[in-house]
């Protein structure tokens, strides 16, 4: 039986996508000699789960589809997820390698070959989430036997191996030192070097407990609404733990706004339980709050042209710069409500050229 469409998965993706452009904005902000911590801390730490959470909720929406009792048809979902999402991927790298040649004078595939720009998304910095996210449809088998084999007890097992691979991908000093100790020119090196662009072990436990709670949908549903204060509260304690990590960096121990903005990332320990009390939060936040006609409507306009927006805010951030010459505090916060409307109001014109076309 076709389940319902679920209108929070759009909305969630739409929120993410804010964070995702927020990252950015914060990167541009800090070419300021002072920026505002507190700013800093909005863009870069506040907005950590907007990118594991688009793997949640891309599990969600995969699993709250499937049938586990039916056959999986490979070839299939092969097909309709990479033209969905490789297609768009090789064509945009290809736009940002000609692009950055022109604007820049110079381009990646003056170091790199074509072959290793496209593996490890280098093309443009946001574009290695799209690899992460093909690696993971072609798993989909693995994930899907995983999933018919869940149990709250094994999830917890892969919860804390999760943890503990984060912390060791992200902290080990002895990993930062083997990878660069090897030739600049070895294959090895520049697999750990670029570990983070390709490799779904970093967010296997959320992909997994998106997929998890997508199949017990139902009970999923009447357990946020039950339980609305607790998720808001863990949500609220989650967010407060992990701001202030980052405010202990950088008032306790002294560590530089950027420096600070590496150490307290999504993958950090207080980063991952943000992310999943995040997900489960605003799952609950559009599954069980009624915003009214106005609300929804921006929503699932963010929504529906958030894969554009992502792929194509990039270039509003390139172009913005070039009249902002001082990145204040108050310019900043233009500068990103620009680069979201520019980037949303293109999107919106693209899709109903290509919907006139159709």
């Amino acid at each position: 039986m076709k389940k319902a469409y679920l209108p929070s998965i759009e909305y969630i993706r739409g929120v993410s996508m804010l964070g995702v452009v927020a990252i950015h904005i914060g990167a541009q902000y800090l070419t300021n000699p002072t920026p505002n911590p507190h700013l800093i801390a909005i863009l870069e730490i506040a907005s950590r789960f907007s990118v594991p959470i688009f793997f949640f909720i891309s599990a969600f929406g995969l699993f709250y589809k499937i049938d586990l009792a039916a056959p999986f048809n490979y070839l299939k979902f092969l097909r309709r997820r990479f033209k969905a999402v490789l297609l768009p991927y090789l064509i945009w790298s290809a736009l940002y390698l000609i692009h950055d040649d022109f604007f820049y004078g110079t381009t990646i595939l003056d170091v790199y070959s074509a072959p290793e720009v496209l593996f490890f998304g280098l093309a443009k910095y946001q574009l290695y989430f799209l690899v992460i996210l093909i690696w993971f449809y072609l798993l989909m088998p693995l994930w899907i036997f995983l999933i018919r084999k869940m149990t709250p007890a094994r999830l917890a097992v892969i919860f804390l191996a999760q943890i503990g691979f984060n912390y060791f991908s992200s902290y080990s000093v002895e990993l930062f030192q083997f990878t660069y100790s090897l030739p600049e020119d070895s294959t090895l090196r520049m697999f750990l070097q670029w570990r983070l662009n390709y490799l779904v072990l970093h967010y296997v436990f959320i992909f997994l407990l998106g997929g998890m709670l997508a199949v017990r949908s139902e009970k999923f549903f009447k357990w946020l609404a039950a339980n609305k204060k607790i998720v808001s509260a863990t949500f609220l304690a989650a967010l407060t733990i992990h701001l202030g990590y980052f405010y202990y960096l950088v008032y306790v121990k002294n560590f530089s706004l950027l420096a600070a903005i590496n150490t307290a990332h999504q993958l950090s320990p207080t980063g991952f339980f943000y992310t999943i009390a995040a997900s489960i939060f605003l799952f609950m936040l559009f599954q069980c709050v009624d915003f009214g006609k106005i609300i929804r409507t921006g929503l699932s306009a963010l929504g529906k042209n958030s894969f554009f927006v992502y792929l194509f805010h990039p270039l509003a951030i390139t172009y913005l710069d070039l009249e902002f010459q001082v990145m204040t505090a108050p310019n900043t916060i233009i500068f990103y409500v620009l680069t979201v409307l520019i980037s949303l109001a293109i999107g919106i014109i693209w899709k109903k050229i290509i919907e006139h076309l159709s």
